[in-house]
């Protein structure tokens, strides 16, 4: 799902089949926004979940000519792509516990070429549902999704189009894109947070985007509650502010302490958390976890902000359920909070170097990759998991 270049019509689900059988049954929109059914040979896999899963590759020659033909392949099939990728690049979590993993086999020897994405769910009990795969090229990028109750919504890359959900069995399911903006409400999920910024709206299945941000808001998150965290940075010398509306109300705002800038924002349960930077280095993060009525400066902490040398925009920014911050840079250290207060942090132990560290509730998913395309694997690459925030690692295997 690298590539947008193909219509809604690319997408299908395939029954497991003998090798002689291969039919798909294809699910699309048509123009007038009505679903179509048809059969034609597809690359996606609905699967049993008593079905055996992987490739089959063998003796059939050595990694980097698999990883070749993979992305070489017109069809490529989903458990070949996997396989040549190694490890996912995103993994979203659905309210059932469905996971989906995305996966991206990228040209090695040119940013431009041939490439092949796939997408693979998971059910709670760690058996696969399905899967999906298609070749691309390696200047698209990767499809972005977000774990929304009853399964995941592709986020857009470019406007609202290409936008569409999956059920936790892997069928598409409509969506319905709006124009006219929505005031943020709770339950409400934020799918894409500039050019454009979109919600989705999970009782209505409405994308749209969020009503009365402010014009120069060039941050947004969005918490559980429905309340809407801008970072606003005006073109004038007036102090940029943090403001959080509700419902299309502002129900306050704070200035960015100086001489610092803004960064990222992350907000969960009252919890709100901006970075603040200085030139392109992160130095501190301010702090409400009391629904913005008080705010703190964390310039110390426990972390060494001064040894964080990615990057502003490589900087992970997560909140936790029970409200402890998670702070680190990709391909680099991780701390978590001591406590609530987010005022001291420890750094976690992992058992492999991250390139992501992502949370959901009170798990942490480490993807373990290398940085660029490759045709060999990296030390302990894969998906990790920590069920008891960071203490305990084990690497995500499937049924």
């Amino acid at each position: 799902m690298r590539s947008e270049k193909r219509s809604d019509e690319d997408y299908s689900i395939l029954k497991r089949s003998p090798p002689h059988v291969r039919m798909s049954r294809v699910v699309w929109l048509g123009k007038r926004g009505q679903w179509s059914v048809g059969l034609v040979a597809g690359a996606a896999l609905a699967v049993s979940a008593c079905s055996p899963g992987g490739s089959d590759d063998g003796a059939s020659g050595d990694r980097e000519a698999r990883y070749k033909r993979v992305i070489e392949d017109p069809h490529p099939r989903p458990a070949d792509v996997i396989d040549a990728a190694g490890a996912p690049i995103g993994v979203v979590r659905a309210g059932d516990g469905s996971l989906l993993l995305t996966y991206d086999a990228g040209n090695v020897e040119d940013d431009e070429g041939p490439a092949a994405t796939a997408w693979r769910i998971v059910g709670p009990d760690g058996r696969t549902v399905a899967e999906h795969a298609e070749h691309g090229d390696a200047e698209a990028a990767p499809a972005a999704f977000k774990g929304v109750p009853g399964g995941f919504v592709r986020a857009p890359q470019e406007g609202a189009a290409g936008t569409y959900a999956l059920d936790v069995c892997g069928e598409r399911r409509k969506v319905t894109i709006s124009g006219t903006p929505l005031r943020t409400r709770p339950g409400d999920i934020l799918l894409t947070e500039r050019e454009p910024t979109l919600i989705y709206r999970p009782a209505t299945r409405v994308v749209a985007p969020p009503a009365a941000v402010p014009d120069d808001a060039v941050r947004l998150a969005i918490d559980e509650r429905g309340t809407a965290w801008s970072l606003d940075q005006p073109l004038t010398e007036d102090s940029e502010r943090v403001v959080w509306q509700r419902d299309g109300r502002t129900l306050g705002s704070t200035a960015v302490p100086k001489p610092y800038a803004g960064g990222i924002l992350a907000a969960r349960g009252g919890t709100a958390a901006l970075s603040l930077t200085r030139g392109d280095q992160v130095r501190g993060l301010s702090v409400t976890t009391d629904g913005g009525g008080h705010w703190q400066a964390v310039l110390d902490g426990g972390i060494p902000w001064r040894d964080l040398k990615r990057g502003a925009e490589s900087l992970v920014l997560e909140l936790l359920a029970d409200g402890r911050l998670l702070v680190g840079e990709e391909g680099g250290r991780y701390w978590l909070a001591d406590d609530r207060t987010d005022t001291t942090f420890h750094e976690l132990k992992t058992p492999a170097t991250f390139t992501s560290l992502t949370v959901d509730g009170t798990t942490l998913y480490g993807i373990a990759d290398a940085t660029t395309a490759t045709y060999d694997l990296v030390p302990g690459e894969g998906l990790w998991v920590s069920r008891d925030a960071g203490r305990e690692w084990r690497r995500y295997k499937q049924r």
